[in-house]
């Protein structure tokens, strides 16, 4: 009965807010980025070292991959039929620093909290990610935006990741979402998406 009334009032807030925060630019961003998303084995000072070398390896490699590529679907099917390969590279790397960890890719729909980056903020929810898994993956995690390419010195120039993600179908009020998340009402609306798919899932 509380889980209900819970829900009710989470509705009406819901319902409330919509007049006053900005709406409809979630899903175009849930569909326009693909995240990244490399597990380290534990929480040791050495597997999170070799975490990061994994994930420069990797960044290298899409880089190169996903070089010119102007749409998500077109950057999908490019990583779906280069796993093998991805996995591939993350391996050789492992094995260079002298682990034998196992590593597992794959390539889905994960949920994702509000996260941060430097000048950007997104929106809690589904995104399709690209998933590295070393070893147990029980470590701390490392997350970036693979698709545009924001992992790296983009993600700190606005100018470069507002170009990036106009060039990737995010009209200019989209991208005004995961900019000016330091503004109360995109806070509030990303929280708001947070307690809702906590309660709802």
């Amino acid at each position: 009965m509380k889980r209900i009334a819970l829900i009710l009032v989470v509705v009406f807030i819901l319902v409330g807010a919509v007049s006053v925060l900005p709406i409809h630019g979630e899903s175009a961003i849930y569909d326009s980025v693909i995240r990244l998303h490399v597990l380290a084995n534990s929480d040791s000072e050495e597997d999170q070292a070799l975490k990061l070398t994994v994930r420069d390896d990797l960044l290298a490699k899409t880089r190169v991959l996903l070089a010119d590529v102007k749409t998500r679907d077109e950057a999908e099917a490019i990583l779906s039929r280069s796993l093998d390969e991805l996995t591939a590279t993350a391996r050789a790397t492992v094995r260079r620093e002298g682990y034998d960890y196992p590593v597992r890719i794959t390539l889905g729909a994960e949920d994702y909290p509000t996260r941060e980056y430097e000048n950007l903020a997104f929106p809690a929810g589904e995104y399709l990610s690209l998933r590295v898994l070393i070893g147990e993956a029980e470590g701390e995690n490392w997350w970036c935006v693979l698709f545009p390419p924001l992992c790296l010195s983009a993600a700190t120039d606005k100018r470069e990741a507002e170009a990036a993600f106009l060039a990737a179908g995010l009209t200019g009020e989209q991208y005004r979402i995961i900019t000016e998340s330091e503004n109360a009402k995109y806070r509030l609306r990303f929280k708001i998406l947070e307690v809702a798919k906590e309660l709802f899932d």
